[in-house]
This record gives C-alpha cells, sequence and structure tokens, in this order.
C-alpha cells in the first residue's frame, strides 16, 4: 500500500507548507508513512488537469491511500468532492482528510455509499440555496429599479479576446471555420459568435 497526499492552493502567494506540516502531524500519529507529495498551485474552479487531479490519479493504485489536510482541497463544491470520493471508491482507494476526520476504506460498502450518498445530498441542498440566493438576489435588484443583464451593445469576455487579427487571417486564406475552432481550442458556436459579434467575416 501506498500512501498519497495531495497539497493545493489557490494562488502563488500561498505556500503548501501548512497543509503539509499537517499531514505530516497526522501520520507520525497514526504511525503512516507518506510516500509522495503531489502539489498543485491552482483555484478550484479551474480544471482538474490544471489542479493535477489527473496526475493525482494516475500516481494512486487499488489499494492505495489519498490524504489530505482538508475537503476542500479537492474542490471548491460539494459536487466535485462527491465526483473525487466515487472516483476514488470505484478504483479501491482508501481516502483521509484530516480536519474532517474522514475515513473511507477504500471499498464500494455500505459506509463508503452512506457518506457518498450523503456528500450528494449535501450537494444538492448547496445548488438549490445558492439558486435561491441568485433568484432573491435578482428580484430585489428589479424591485429597486436595477436594470439587469449586460448593456445593450456590449461584448462579453470571450477565450478568443485578443486572437482578432489571426483570425481574420485564416478566414482570408479560407480556412474552414471547423478547422479554425479546432486551432485555437474552442468549441465552433464559440467560434461562430466570436466572428459574428467581432464582425470578422471578411467581405466578398
Amino acid at each position: 500500500m501506498k500512501t498519497v497526499a495531495y497539497l493545493r492552493v489557490s494562488t502563488t502567494r500561498q505556500d503548501v507548507q501548512g497543509q503539509r506540516l499537517a499531514i505530516l502531524e497526522y501520520a507520525r500519529r497514526h504511525h503512516l508513512q507518506i510516500d509522495e507529495f503531489v502539489e498543485a498551485t491552482a483555484s478550484a474552479v479551474t480544471s482538474p488537469k490544471r489542479r493535477r487531479l489527473d496526475d493525482l490519479m494516475s500516481a494512486l493504485e487499488s489499494g492505495d491511500r489519498l490524504v489530505v489536510s482538508e475537503l476542500s482541497r479537492l474542490g471548491r463544491s460539494l459536487g466535485q468532492i462527491v465526483a473525487m470520493l466515487d472516483a476514488l471508491a470505484k478504483e479501491g482507494i482508501a481516502f483521509i482528510a484530516i480536519k474532517e476526520q474522514i475515513r473511507i476504506e477504500g471499498k464500494q460498502d455500505i459506509q463508503t455509499k452512506v457518506m457518498t450518498t450523503l456528500f450528494a445530498l449535501f450537494a444538492e441542498v448547496e445548488r438549490d440555496l445558492i439558486s435561491e440566493r441568485t433568484r432573491e438576489g435578482l428580484a430585489k435588484a428589479r424591485a429597486s429599479g436595477k436594470k439587469l443583464g449586460r448593456p445593450k451593445g456590449s461584448l462579453g469576455v470571450s477565450r478568443l479576446d485578443g486572437k482578432e487579427d489571426e483570425i481574420r487571417h485564416f478566414l482570408r486564406l479560407g480556412v474552414s471555420k471547423n478547422a479554425i475552432a479546432k486551432i485555437t481550442g474552442v468549441s465552433r458556436p464559440t467560434l461562430y459568435h466570436f466572428i459574428d459579434s467581432r464582425s470578422l467575416q471578411p467581405g466578398p
């Protein structure tokens, strides 16, 4: 059995030392050996790849153990955390969250199923509460006479901002929009909307 610790901070202004010390102290008290540390500097809202979750899962095998200082290191929302715990259980990987005193033995037994179900329920309640607060906020804003939504005629932020000249160049060369979407790493609808909203389509 191998024990892997996962450490994550959101920005380069933070460091993982506090998490590392908490995990090492837990390991000392429970006679565990930490075989590997996987560290990531990325916000919880970024992709799993940026958070190195792909690397983490690659470092773990059935029978191994994952340790984090607290559940929030795995994700921003309960939904993300539930998905990660479910993936670990399916792979037969044990899990420990020190702060919350959660210990899952890496088996899809009744305890794991109950805990995952409870987390899923909490995640659903969390989404409902967020949705309710959003509706209440919008209703309050409307009641106070505020205009909601983006101002008419304004352009939203796009992943393609700054690539206007490059896209114009491809279009002039006759490169298909499907190919341009692949080159720029966006979906076809995103590219089409960007071309239309920025009037990038060359004339006849």
